[in-house]
C-alpha cells in the first residue's frame, strides 16, 4: 500500500472500502482514464495496466516520479519556506508576469511553474518539482488554473510543511514503474482496455445543483457535454466485456441506471474545497457493471492482479 504523493481534489481515500466492494473476483490490467491523486491506484499497487489524465503537468510529474524519483526529491530539497524572500538569482523575484510585487518565495515558485502555459521553455523536472512543492504548500491543497491554463492558487498557512515527500516519492515510484502513463482525452480507453480488464473512472463531478459550478482543475474544463461523453464510453466498455466502476455525484444516478449499470449512493466527505462550509458529507453515486455474485469477497482487497 503506498500513499498517495499529491493532495488532490475529488480523493478516494475515504471511499476505497465501498470501491473495493464493486471489485470482481478476478481481472486482468487494472486502467484509471482520469488519474488526479491516484488514491486507488496507490493503495491498490497494480501490477500493469494505464494511468492518465489530461493535465500534462500532472503527467509529467507521475513520470519524473517513475523514472527519476531521487533527482525529484533532491529538487524539491533545495527548495526554501514558502514565506521566505524571493530568491534574487532567479526569475520573478520583483514582480510576476503581470507586474505585481512579488514578496514572498511562494508566488516565485508559482510564477517560475507557470512557464509552460505562457509559452516558456521550462525544464521538466523542476516543473515537476514545483508542482509538489505548491501542491504542500499552496492554500488548502488545491490545484486550480485560470483560463490561460496559469496556476493560481494562493499561499497556504503551514507552520512546517513537507514538500519533499521522500519516502511517498520513492514508495510511488516503485507502484508505477510497470505501469504506462498517458496524456490524452479518457476515451482512449475504448481502444486500449480488453475484455476481462477493470477500469475505474473518476470524473470532476457533476454539479449537486444548479448554483454550484465546476472547479477548473484545468483550463479546458469538463462541464455536461463530457459527463455525457463518459456514460458513453462507459456503456461501450461494458459491451466488450471490460469491467467498469465509476464514482460521481448523485445528481448522475439516471445517467448510468438507464443504461443498466448498477447504480448505488455512497456517502463521502470534502476535504479539499475553496470554501470551507462547503466541506461535508455529499451523496456520491459508485456504478459499476460489475454483478455482485462476481464482487470480491470480504478479505479479498488488494489481491486482485496475481
Amino acid at each position: 500500500m503506498t500513499k498517495p504523493v499529491l493532495k488532490w481534489a475529488g480523493g478516494k481515500r475515504q471511499l476505497l472500502d465501498e470501491i473495493y466492494a464493486r471489485f470482481p473476483e478476478s481481472y486482468d490490467r487494472y486502467h484509471e482514464p482520469m488519474f488526479g491523486g491516484g488514491a486507488l491506484f496507490f493503495d491498490l499497487e497494480p501490477g500493469d495496466g494505464t494511468i492518465n489524465d489530461t493535465n500534462p503537468r500532472l503527467v509529467n510529474f507521475y513520470e519524473k516520479v517513475r523514472d527519476s524519483p531521487e533527482e525529484l526529491i533532491e529538487q524539491c530539497r533545495s527548495f526554501e519556506h514558502p514565506e521566505n524572500e524571493p530568491d534574487p538569482s532567479r526569475e520573478f523575484s520583483d514582480s510576476d508576469r503581470k507586474g505585481k510585487d512579488v514578496e514572498q518565495y511562494y508566488y516565485q515558485q508559482r510564477a517560475l511553474f507557470n512557464r509552460r502555459p505562457y509559452g516558456d521553455e521550462y525544464d521538466e523536472l523542476e516543473e515537476a518539482a514545483l508542482l509538489l512543492y505548491l501542491n504542500r504548500t499552496c492554500y488548502n491543497g488545491l490545484y486550480r488554473e485560470n483560463r490561460s491554463g496559469g496556476f493560481n492558487v494562493p499561499i497556504g498557512r503551514y507552520s512546517n510543511p513537507d514538500w519533499v515527500r521522500a519516502d511517498e516519492v520513492r514508495s510511488a515510484s516503485e507502484a508505477v514503474q510497470n505501469t504506462e502513463i498517458l496524456n490524452r482525452d479518457f476515451e482512449y480507453i475504448i481502444d486500449r482496455a480488453e475484455e476481462g480488464d477493470l477500469v475505474y473512472l473518476d470524473p470532476p463531478y457533476e454539479p449537486m445543483s444548479a448554483t454550484e459550478y465546476f472547479t477548473s482543475y484545468s483550463k479546458e474544463g469538463f462541464g455536461r457535454k463530457d459527463q455525457e461523453r463518459m456514460v458513453e464510453v462507459a456503456k461501450e466498455l461494458d459491451e466488450n466485456g471490460v469491467y467498469v466502476i465509476l464514482s460521481n455525484s448523485g445528481v448522475t444516478y439516471n445517467m448510468y441506471d438507464e443504461v443498466g449499470f448498477r447504480v448505488e449512493v455512497e456517502g463521502a466527505t470534502r476535504s479539499i474545497n475553496s470554501d470551507g462550509t462547503n466541506r461535508g458529507e455529499v451523496n456520491e453515486i459508485i456504478a459499476t457493471n460489475v454483478p455482485p455474485d462476481d464482487c470480491q469477497k470480504a478479505g479479498q482487497r488488494g489481491l486482485a492482479g496475481f
